[in-house]
């Protein structure tokens, strides 16, 4: 397929995600059911427009005046795709499957608008009643924190220490174009792909298959690495899900100790079996009942949380997410996260930590949270966390924002990694 062709497939893709208000992914995997005779090559392509054209929805609609799956898709090449709207017809220009040339009007409107002049939602490419979330969280930066959260994400692996090292896994991928993280000490990453280009497939690699690594955002990886899991602890994930952190515990453990995995719905667990076989992991116990949590009660050196949120912070990875946020779901989440926070206390003992983690950008769901729950149990107080970043990630101070009241927040612009917020609490004795 031509770039005419991919376009027009993007735009349908677009149109029946705007229709039928289904997760990308879907729509993405029925029109390639219904296509089969894509490519690899052109489905990636697709893809890419149909991503780019969600993270760029406000901006890219700015350009063209309009905010239809063809303008937006259009938008998407000529703000990712380094194309202009010279270029976009000519290439356009005599493809039978291609979409209608630029309008005079749209030529227009593109010569005439400039990002600059656009509003601040338009230019950090968020929902307008996201702006003041934005504006608290991050001050002065909101538009730029806004516009790097709608870039394309890197592909983060995590090395497993318990069967590699980095250098070992960076030898294995070499041909990736993989590199050392930035930040996180068993972190390799792999660069943004450009115009119509995909990520490598690093699941199939044997070193993948042989546990050597997993696929992990730095962030999460630094995250895990902040709440101090030590050889011979005692550690509940309460929040485990896939279980990517309660690995990464588990390595930092050295495979002594305990990692309890918990999840408050199984199916969310039903992934870390093979996770931790493939792994070998031999610390940690999957526990999904409330009765094989009981024991537990006060005897947890560290009680990790890694709430259920908005998940603001992974707007790179999961655009359509944006779009589909509502007030009354982030209402939701915080209440849930009130409830979790109060439930997961009861299992730290005298002395430990609850760590409370979101991969949300949003102060509501993180400082407030922290606060609210410390005036609930003024038992817990927050740790030295510019004492205990400058610890972990010495010489990465520029990186990282640190609160008044004692927590960590990533974020794209800032630390090149997706939005996650930290803060560990230590229980009195």
């Amino acid at each position: 397929m031509r770039l005419g062709g991919r376009l027009a497939a993007a735009i349908e893709v677009l149109e029946d995600i705007g229709r039928r208000h289904r997760p990308v992914a879907d729509a993405l995997k029925d029109w390639g059911l219904s296509h089969r005779f894509a490519g690899g090559g052109d489905r990636a392509a697709i893809g890419n427009i149909v991503y780019d054209a969600l993270r760029h929805k406000r901006s890219a609609g700015w350009l063209l005046g309009d905010d239809t799956p063809r303008a937006i898709g259009f938008g998407a090449l000529l703000l990712e795709w380094r194309q202009t709207a010279q270029s976009l017809n000519d290439a356009l220009d005599g493809d039978k499957f291609a979409p209608p040339l630029l309008s005079a009007g749209e030529l227009q409107a593109i010569a005439e608008r400039g990002l600059g002049d656009a509003p601040g939602a338009v230019q950090a490419d968020i929902p307008d009643w996201c702006e003041p979330l934005f504006e608290r969280a991050f001050g002065s930066s909101w538009v730029e924190e806004g516009a790097a959260l709608a870039t394309r994400p890197p592909l983060d692996i995590r090395v497993n220490t318990l069967q590699a090292d980095r250098a070992k896994v960076l030898r294995e991928l070499a041909e990736t174009g993989a590199q050392a993280a930035r930040i996180a000490p068993y972190g390799i990453r792999i660069a943004p792909i450009d115009g119509d280009g995909r990520h490598p497939n690093v699941q199939a690699e044997p070193a993948f298959q042989k546990g050597w690594f997993e696929v992990q955002d730095e962030g999460s990886q630094i995250a895990a690495t902040l709440a101090g899991a030590e050889a011979g602890m005692q550690v509940l994930d309460f929040c485990a899900g896939a279980g990517g952190k309660t690995l990464a515990l588990s390595a930092a453990m050295a495979n002594t100790g305990q990692v309890f995995a918990h999840d408050a719905e199984k199916a969310r667990l039903a992934p870390i079996f093979d996770r931790i076989r493939r792994s070998e992991n031999r610390n940690v116990q999957v526990v999904s009942r409330p009765a094989e949590l009981a024991p537990l009660a006060n005897h947890m050196d560290i009680v990790l949380v890694d709430a259920p949120c908005t998940g603001s912070g992974t707007w790179r990875r999961r655009p359509d997410a944006k779009w589909r946020l509502t007030q009354r779901q982030l209402d939701a989440r915080k209440g849930e996260q009130s409830a979790i926070l109060d439930a997961a206390k009861t299992y730290v003992k005298p002395g430990g930590l609850l760590v409370y983690i979101t991969c949300s950008v949003f102060d509501e769901e993180n400082g407030d949270q922290v606060g609210a729950f410390r005036k609930r149990d003024p038992g817990f107080a927050p740790v030295d966390h510019r004492a205990l970043w400058e610890n972990r990630f010495p010489g990465h101070e520029a990186a990282v924002r640190i609160g008044s009241d004692g927590d960590i927040s990533l974020s794209p612009a800032r630390s090149g990694t997706d939005g996650f917020y930290f803060c560990a609490m230590r229980r009195a004795k």
